[in-house]
């Protein structure tokens, strides 16, 4: 009799493995982002079930809340704009130093087919979310939204709690922020694979070799307005080093030319520890959406580019002394308004945006032509003089680190 009830016992527990194995194959990566994101997975997901714990009620509520009140205020004003001053945007984007930030990558460039976005923030995973420890899942989510914070609020991540954010938890890394952004830009996820570049910028797949000094990344196949287009996402090190090292840029080269977002990048880009990806950009982009925080206005060659000045030239924050631009300042005095907020002074009114359009018939030019053709280097920063107050935060709500 006890015999016979530990074999029942086992050949319970074996189907109750198999159930389990079958559901967890039915976790679609489409429905992992739309539960990460506070959206409703599709009805015959195994993540149902979970969209009923009150954690998650609460962090769906929470980002309905503040994704609506950004799409009001910034990512509606965004399009508009992109639509009004971008005549024939190419397929493919590019955006440097941008962490996981495909919202703003869309937000310009919401007709792109090919998005490419790199930073040093790891790749992470998404676990199958059926299997997380009980409990586990509301600090996950709480995870996920302290990551988003400062871009929810701000316009940009804040590099320093993002570092601490994007390994705090089982869903880490910037893969379930690009879930997240994903799944509330109105994409479907189609599939999600890890890849991995070799030096010369070819790239390999699964358990294919990359040998050394591999790039890792991500590419995520995904639907949004009726078509396919592919999100590739590298963890990388842009300093001269990191890029002379690696086959991203080469990688990056293939698909180009094509158009270049640069916003909050921590100015550097004026150092001279970067030349060789700002050089890059110069000579693989038809245009570049840049605030003052990108290429400094001197490294362009004003034979090569045409300038459209939008918003208000404030100067940089005190966080970053000694980059105020002269000719950045002059350009701004024939300034177009903007009605939205972007960069480290991402107040509406204190924002500046400079859309640069490769002139008709002008062609890139080696790197070192383009150093000694550009202007000359910008002049010292003027002395210290009153400037409107920094921005301050939101008051504190559920990111404790704001305060």
């Amino acid at each position: 009799m006890f015999r016979s009830l530990k074999i029942a016992a086992v050949a319970l527990a074996s189907l109750f493995a198999v159930a389990s194995f079958a559901r967890a194959a039915d976790v679609t990566f489409d429905d992992t982002a739309r539960f990460l994101a506070g959206m409703q997975p599709s009805a015959d997901s195994p993540l149902v079930p979970l969209t009923r714990d009150p954690a998650w009620q609460h962090h769906a509520k929470f980002f309905d809340g503040a994704f609506a009140q950004l799409e009001q205020r910034q990512l509606s004003r965004i399009r508009n704009w992109a639509d009004v001053n971008l005549a024939a945007p190419r397929p493919t984007m590019f955006y440097m130093f941008s962490g996981p930030d495909f919202l703003y990558a869309n937000a310009f460039y919401s007709k792109a087919s090919t998005y490419v976005l790199g930073a040093l923030e790891p790749v992470g995973a998404v676990p199958d979310l059926t299997k997380l420890p009980r409990g586990s899942v509301g600090a996950a989510l709480y995870s996920v939204e302290r990551s988003l914070g400062s871009i929810l609020s701000f316009s940009f991540f804040i590099t320093k709690h993002m570092k601490v954010d994007l390994h705090a938890n089982q869903v880490h890394g910037t893969l379930p922020i690009l879930y997240v952004f994903l799944a509330r830009s109105g994409k479907t996820i189609r599939n999600v694979e890890m890849v991995a570049l070799d030096d010369k910028g070819g790239m390999h797949v699964g358990n294919d070799n990359p040998g050394r000094n591999a790039t890792r990344g991500v590419r995520i196949t995904f639907v949004g307005d009726g078509e396919v287009r592919t999100l590739y996402y590298f963890s990388t090190d842009l300093s001269n080093p990191g890029a002379r090292a690696t086959g991203f840029l080469k990688f990056c080269q293939t698909l180009g030319p094509g158009n270049s977002l640069l916003k909050s990048a921590s100015y550097l880009l004026h150092s001279g520890n970067f030349t060789t990806v700002r050089d890059w950009l110069l000579a693989n982009s038809a245009t570049i959406i840049q605030d003052d925080s990108g290429i400094p206005l001197a490294n362009y060659n004003a034979r090569q580019w045409r300038f459209f000045p939008f918003g208000r030239y404030l100067g940089p924050i005190d966080e970053f002394p000694g980059r105020y631009q002269e000719r950045y300042a002059e350009l701004f005095t024939r300034a177009q308004p903007i009605d939205f907020g972007i960069g480290y002074r991402w107040r509406t009114h204190e924002s500046n945006l400079l859309l640069a359009v490769r002139a008709p018939g002008s062609e890139a030019v080696p790197a070192a032509e383009a150093i000694s053709s550009a202007e000359p280097p910008p002049r010292p920063p003027r002395p210290k003089r009153p400037r409107p107050p920094e921005p301050i935060p939101p008051p504190p709500g559920r990111f404790f680190w704001f305060r």
